[in-house]
């Protein structure tokens, strides 16, 4: 039987970033608590001439595919909670402008932060279906909506992802057999308009880790052993709506199996953890792609990982449905991620204050909202010459009577 996993996997992380510590101190807040708690440095910040759809193409234009890969693509699909039509799907743009054959099938997907781990469980199991060999693309696309002077604020951010995936997994071999699911439903967290996000926090956290046990258990049951849960896996990588969740997860599922001093626990987050949060601390909640993003950050900053080492894998999404599933790192893992060149992207991004900060989510809620739309190409300063002028990136040119056209910068 073929192995399917992920051939190639990139993260476009926006192109401005706002310090956190800043607002930190800007707003009184607890600086231990932005450390040692939620764990995050910096979140990225979106200028109003890119939303969900810039973002999808410009992760893809990373992943930097040959004609003969763009024509095997046959499955496009796009998980996100920040769509920009109610019947438009962001994938019939990403299918455009990525030039991607005229036979692959392609849809938008929406199950809050489970939608990443829902399109590539649905794409893995449409390639092991046919017996020719094709490819298929998942992207995530999303950004958090205004949430300026809220609790919340430190855990916001956005970004995309782009995997592709085949049967030459040389980043990650996905389990196909082992995968456990719990769902239930919650409202914890949700959108009920295009340009509000809201919940119950506490909520969301007692969901979370209900899913994390169950879904976990249910893996159990179905693998049909019940090794201790730390030497089971070299690797952990956890939904990450903030960087700190993943240590009160790991600790969780230490303690429910005996594994109860601290020093036992830091030692296995450290050594088995630890390195998925370097890209999430600076980019923030990436939604549905943040496993993708723990999963390569995992691979880039693990010095000891080699090929063959098991990853277990928590995915999580809001209302809810969750799965812990497995992988297996590829043979070209390290090269792979050393090539997609994540943090020459999140060093080259340019940093706002937080007084601009706060006028780019204004005019962005105005965006979202507005039928009529014109993107000041003039503010942040200096970043659109110094991010975006010559290089090929896709933007948003105009909002006309709610029509989107889009140009490459």
């Amino acid at each position: 039987m073929r192995d399917f996993g992920i051939e190639k996997i990139t993260v476009y992380p926006a192109s401005l970033f706002l310090n956190l510590e800043n607002l930190a101190a800007h707003r009184g807040y607890d600086l231990d608590n932005l450390r040692n708690a939620l764990m995050v440095k910096e979140r990225s910040v979106t200028p109003t001439w890119e939303d969900s759809v810039t973002m999808a193409v410009n992760a893809v234009a990373q992943l930097q595919l040959t004609d003969q890969e763009r024509q095997s693509v046959e499955l496009l699909i796009v998980g996100t909670e920040t769509g920009v039509d109610h019947e438009k799907s962001i994938s019939s743009w990403v299918h455009n402008f990525c030039k991607l054959p005229s036979h692959c099938r392609n849809f938008e997907l929406k199950s809050a932060c489970y939608a990443g781990t829902a399109a590539l469980r649905m794409a893995i199991f449409s390639l092991m279906s046919q017996e020719k060999v094709s490819k298929a693309l998942v992207v995530t696309t999303d950004m958090s909506l205004i949430g300026i002077g809220e609790p919340y604020e430190y855990i916001l951010g956005g970004g995309a992802t782009a995997l592709l995936l085949s049967d030459q997994a040389d980043f990650l071999k996905i389990s196909h057999d082992q995968a456990g699911v719990y769902a239930h439903e919650v409202t914890d967290v949700i959108r009920p308009l295009p340009w509000l996000e809201t919940g119950d926090s506490e909520l969301s956290l007692l969901s979370y880790m209900d899913s994390l046990h169950g879904s976990y258990q249910d893996f159990v049951e179905l693998s049909g052993t019940d090794q201790n849960f730390d030497e089971r896996f070299d690797f952990n990588v956890y939904h990450m709506p903030f960087s700190g969740i993943s240590y009160r997860a790991h600790r969780a599922m230490l303690q429910a199996r005996g594994r109860s001093t601290r020093s036992e626990i830091e030692g296995s987050f450290n050594s088995k953890v630890k390195p998925s949060l370097m890209y999430p601390q600076r980019i923030g909640g990436t939604y549905g792609g943040c496993v993708f993003t723990a999963l390569l950050s995992l691979v880039a900053n693990a010095h000891n990982i080699t090929p063959g080492q098991r990853i277990g894998i928590f995915s999580y999404g809001s209302g809810s449905c969750a799965e812990y599933y497995t992988a297996t790192v590829g043979d070209r893992a390290s090269q792979i991620a050393k090539r997609a060149g994540i943090d020459k992207l999140l060093d080259n991004r340019l940093e706002v204050t937080v007084a601009a900060y706060e006028a780019i989510e204004r005019q962005r809620t105005e965006q979202i909202k507005s039928g009529n739309f014109i993107p000041d190409l003039t503010f942040p300063e200096r970043c659109y010459e110094s991010q975006y002028e010559g290089k090929k990136k896709l933007v948003l040119r105009t909002i006309a009577n709610y029509y989107r056209h889009y140009a490459w910068s």
